[in-house]
């Protein structure tokens, strides 16, 4: 491999993450197939192989409704950005899950097809000019290509062999993965369950995802000075009043650039908000000597430079920032990375 990346190791929140992640889904398998069939109204059309299928199934689905509730919550609430760190462990296990009840569904209804059982999967049903009846499989297959795929490329060396702005657009497949999952539950499961549980549940955890992304993207709207107006090339970004020591402010600037304001020794400085290792939001994590860490990783950056102590080489595009009035304007259009922009004083009495 001729690219150079710089693997992530294993620490102690990895290890408790990972090990609260693997209780709840084997909790949940348990629970499920051992305490579902006394309270859920199955009147025997239910045996084992479909019941262990469903359990993998709902524990999947839930999985990636947690998985696509954790943004927008850290978003709303810092609190929530420990599980935000290491998301794409949950998301590589969701994969296994979500196999392991294709390989129930395929096993039980296709194993005894006239034809091979994977065939049979896909064209056993061709009824796609209709609602009802339609081959709702489809759905599941996409999803899981889908989950395959984020999983084969959550390693840190695709994420910079394929640089972190083409990763994370491919990443972006999440969504379409849990739509497919949504109308995979929704064309099939449900139009055989006479059970309310699933019902619920089901619509419930679609719901919050939907919600939890609507309010976050309205809290990242009023995160602005509701006050400030943007002249040309500058956006103003907030009162030099809101800015706290050694903390930034994180605001859009145009598409999906978003800037990282920073306080340090009195002094305005900023700098991408995407860190060069995995695009690591840097306006979270607190300063200090004029270096800001990383939450996710680690790396550090100088907020007035954009570069990593030495002997690191990582770079960040830095921007220009000046004052009008009680107002901090940032210019949108970037310096290269690593380019030396000198901090601008804060007004006394700020």
């Amino acid at each position: 491999m001729s690219v150079k990346y710089i693997p992530v190791q294993w620490n102690p929140n990895k290890w408790k993450y990972n090990a609260v992640m693997l209780i709840g889904v084997f909790a949940y398998l348990w629970l499920f197939i051992e305490w579902t069939p006394a309270i859920m109204s199955n009147d025997g059309r239910i045996n084992g192989q479909i019941h262990n299928a469903r359990a993998f199934g709902s524990c999947a689905f839930l999985m990636l409704t947690v998985i696509l509730c954790i943004g927008p919550l850290a978003r709303l609430d810092k609190r929530f950005l420990p599980l935000l760190y290491n998301r794409r462990h949950f998301g590589v296990m969701t994969l296994f899950v979500a196999i392991t009840h294709a390989g129930y569904i395929i096993n039980w209804y296709f194993s005894f097809s006239a034809s091979n059982k994977y065939e049979a999967l896909l064209f056993a049903n061709t009824s796609y000019g209709q609602l009802s009846g339609f081959p709702f499989e489809v759905f599941g297959i996409f999803a899981v290509l889908c989950l395959a795929l984020l999983a084969a490329t959550s390693h840190d060396f695709w994420m910079k062999f394929l640089t972190p702005r083409i990763w994370k657009r491919i990443h972006y497949l999440v969504y379409f993965a849990y739509i497919s999952v949504v109308a995979h539950v929704g064309l099939g499961i449900l139009q055989d369950q006479q059970d309310k549980i699933f019902i619920v549940v089901f619509i419930g955890g679609a719901l919050t995802v939907a919600a939890l992304h609507i309010l976050a993207a309205l809290q990242e709207r009023r995160s602005g000075d509701p006050d400030a107006l943007s002249s040309g090339e500058w956006v103003a970004i907030c009162h030099a009043s809101e800015l706290r020591e050694g903390y930034a402010k994180v605001a859009r600037l145009s598409g999906e650039e978003r800037v990282a304001v920073f306080l340090q020794d009195g002094k305005i400085s900023a700098i991408s908000n995407a860190c060069a290792h995995q695009n690591g939001p840097l306006g979270e994590g607190r300063i200090l000597d004029c270096l800001v860490t990383c939450p996710w990783h680690g790396f550090q950056y100088d907020v007035r430079s954009g570069r990593s102590p030495a002997p690191f080489t990582e770079k960040v595009p830095t921007y220009q920032v000046k004052l009008a009035g009680d107002q901090v304007l940032v210019n949108a259009n970037a310096n290269p990375p690593g380019t030396f922009v000198e901090p601008v004083p804060l007004p006394s009495g700020a």
